[in-house]
């Protein structure tokens, strides 16, 4: 199977349910950004080490980042009939749970930190970021089309970035790194 199917040539690209919409498109601007935060999570997780804590969660994360992204890459009209994977409660909660884990841990925040302390915490700050950035994204989608996505996505993503910053905390921390206190 050839990688090229030239049936992007023209600017077009097809969603799941075989609708043909322009590459510029909001809603594949948005799982494209979704596509960008998963590499990310797959460069802090390669940066963290094999062996790292919070690996088998960020492999988990990459697999609910693939399944917002075949919401979002499929019209809603359609997803009954391709039976997608979602996002669901328990996601946000393991979320939550590896946050509280991990802030237990560090020390109390009191300041803004610079996004700094070595590659692997740096890279969980790009991915933070990035996540931010597909959160705003999606509520500018969302917006317009109300009925597309669901709320739990956007909360998912939330919960996300939050995540990605305990994670950058937690790998400044068990690097042997000092966070960098932003000064003003």
């Amino acid at each position: 199977m050839k990688v090229y199917t030239k049936t992007g040539d023209q600017g077009l690209t097809g969603l799941l349910g075989g609708t043909r919409v322009a590459k510029a498109d909001l809603r594949i601007a948005l799982y494209g950004e979704v596509d960008e935060l998963n590499s990310h999570v797959g460069v802090t997780r390669a940066h963290s080490g094999e062996g790292f804590s919070q690996d088998k969660l960020l492999k988990h994360i990459q697999s609910r980042l693939f399944d917002l992204g075949s919401q979002m890459a499929c019209e809603p009209s359609q997803r009954a009939k391709f039976k997608l994977p979602d996002i669901l409660p328990e996601h946000i909660k393991e979320l939550e749970d590896a946050i509280d884990v991990m802030t237990a841990d560090l020390p109390q925040l009191k300041n803004f930190v610079l996004p700094a302390g070595g590659v692997a915490a740096s890279s969980a700050h790009v991915a933070r970021t990035v996540c931010r950035r597909v959160e705003r994204s999606f509520v500018a989608f969302h917006s317009l089309h109300p009925d597309d996505l669901k709320d739990i996505h956007l909360q998912f993503l939330n919960r996300l970035s939050d995540y990605l910053f305990i994670l950058a905390r937690t790998l400044v921390h068990h690097g042997g790194h000092k966070e960098e206190i932003w000064k003003p």
